[in-house]
């Protein structure tokens, strides 16, 4: 049995063309895998630790090479069970639309908590920076208002799945499977073709994820 962590960042939910996608995957994959276990985690209703007070210093203190304070330690705790519960699972399937060219800051959040040193990187002077979430299938599903993926011509405005397959991969990914819903800022019709489309993608990446 395996686990399937979903990591959904649109607060727009039923409006949302990257849930709408993501259903049409976690369908498919509990069609396909009935004996594995799907997870939703709901970064716009989840609390996610602060990075000040005790929460900072205790990175910092990771960083130096520090002991922790019991009230670091404590801080600390919150941080870490986000950890455990990311690098916990076998597979993985985000889904977000794109703001401002980049990603919804919900999920810049989460990916601050869970980037850190120990946990899912490490660095030494010999081999550098290293993942440590390595060997585990990755699926995301990107929604975007206007087109820019390879061909259109608006490739470089992308800082979306850019920075997205940039930090993951700093964390040991390596295995990416990317849907593309774009563009949704279109006609009903228009749209409707361009989500048949993404419902065609999630299934086969689905099926066999």
């Amino acid at each position: 049995m395996a686990r399937l962590l979903y990591i959904e960042a649109s607060p727009r939910k039923e409006r949302s063309a990257s849930i709408e996608a993501a259903k049409t995957f976690i369908n498919e994959y509990e069609r396909t895998h009935p004996e594995d276990v799907v997870e939703i985690l709901d970064l716009w209703a989840t609390h996610l630790p602060e990075f000040d007070g005790h929460v900072i210093d205790s990175k910092y203190a990771i960083l130096h090479g520090l002991e922790h304070t019991d009230e670091q330690r404590q801080a600390w705790k919150s941080v870490e069970d986000v950890i455990e519960q990311f690098t916990a699972a076998d597979k993985y399937l985000f889904s977000l639309p794109m703001w401002n060219f980049g990603i919804p800051y919900k999920l810049k959040h989460y990916l601050d908590v869970i980037v850190q040193p120990g946990y899912t990187f490490s660095f030494s002077p010999e081999e550098g920076y290293k993942g440590l979430v390595t060997g585990k299938p990755l699926a995301v599903i990107y929604a975007r208002g206007g087109a820019y993926g390879a061909g259109t011509g608006s490739e470089s405005y992308d800082l979306q799945k850019t920075y997205l397959e940039h930090i993951l991969g700093f964390i040991g990914f390596s295995d990416f499977q990317s849907i593309l819903v774009e563009p949704t800022l279109v006609s009903p019709e228009d749209k409707e073709k361009i989500m048949e489309t993404a419902r065609q993608q999630v299934k086969s990446v689905a099926a066999g994820f």
